[in-house]
């Protein structure tokens, strides 16, 4: 059964509030430009204006990373056209929104559907460039993170050979540091038997529960080289002895793994598991 673990604070809220920070400044640039016709107003009103819709517009658009995570577990297609699926469904409600504010002292009136499509496809383009932004950002920050990350150990970084007064029996099987397994609970134990893509976050799934941990799959994988296993899809990594039965939907292949754990393999690696003797 697994335990779901609270989630780290502290990245979140640091994440929310450089992304409060970026949205702010597009929404000064944006009452600077005055785009669809919006320069005609005074700047005053275009910058409440503009603050407003970028404030919103952070609250409709940031949960579709969720809904992109879930969906290229489920489908396993190309993460640029699910997140154009996903502005393009949260663009409905902004849209809505964004109409409905300007007729906040009276009722609202809906407008024709040829410009009602005029303004949905404008919302659309600042959602998508804005979304587009963000992504960039993300993956920029990714390149960053890893470059900065220390692939040396203690041990690496010892001298050749010791000072003339040092020990002379050192202990001679030092334990490394470990920045995924050292964040664990204890209570989860060692026992590794998944890692799962979540957003910005990899959930480590034990024989005991499961824990979130702000890093990168990609990122989180060399750290648990000593287990036996592969990624079978872009965001799963799966311990070969914890897999415990095949589950095939039509051309869909699931491991699984436990009671209610169940990891997606990506079609191209269905040939390459069978091959190496998985299922």
């Amino acid at each position: 059964m697994t335990v779901p673990p609270p989630a780290p604070q502290r990245p979140l809220l640091r994440k929310i509030a450089i992304d409060l920070a970026v949205m702010t400044v597009l929404g000064v640039l944006l009452a600077v430009v005055g785009p669809f016709g919006s320069f005609e107003e005074p700047f005053p009103l275009r910058l409440v204006t503009w603050l407003g819709f970028a404030y919103i517009g952070y609250v409709v658009y940031s949960p579709m990373g969720m809904f992109v995570d879930r969906a290229q577990a489920a489908l396993d297609l190309p993460r640029v056209w699910l997140w154009i699926v996903a502005v393009a469904l949260a663009t409905f409600p902004m849209a809505t929104l964004v109409w409905a504010m300007k007729f906040v002292s009276g009722p609202v009136q809906w407008p024709p559907l040829e410009r009602a499509i005029t303004h949905y496809f404008h919302v659309f383009v600042i959602g998508g460039g804005a979304t587009a932004l963000f992504y960039v950002l993300e993956k920029r920050g990714e390149g960053e993170v890893r470059s900065a990350s220390p692939t040396a150990n203690a041990a690496d970084l010892a001298p050749t050979h010791p000072p003339a007064n040092s020990d002379p029996d050192p202990d001679p099987d030092p334990i490394s540091p470990n920045p995924l397994l050292d964040q664990l609970p204890a209570a989860l134990g060692g026992e590794v038997i998944a890692l799962e893509m979540e957003d910005h976050y990899v959930r480590v799934h034990t024989a005991l529960g499961s824990h979130l941990v702000l890093m990168r799959l990609r990122d989180a994988i060399p750290h648990i080289d000593g287990i036996e296993g592969r990624q079978v899809h872009r965001s799963w990594w799966v311990a070969r002895g914890a897999v415990e039965d095949v589950r095939r939907e039509g051309r869909n292949v699931r491991l699984v793994l436990g009671e209610d754990l169940v990891a997606p393999v990506s079609r191209a690696q269905v040939s390459e598991l069978k091959a190496a003797g998985w299922f």
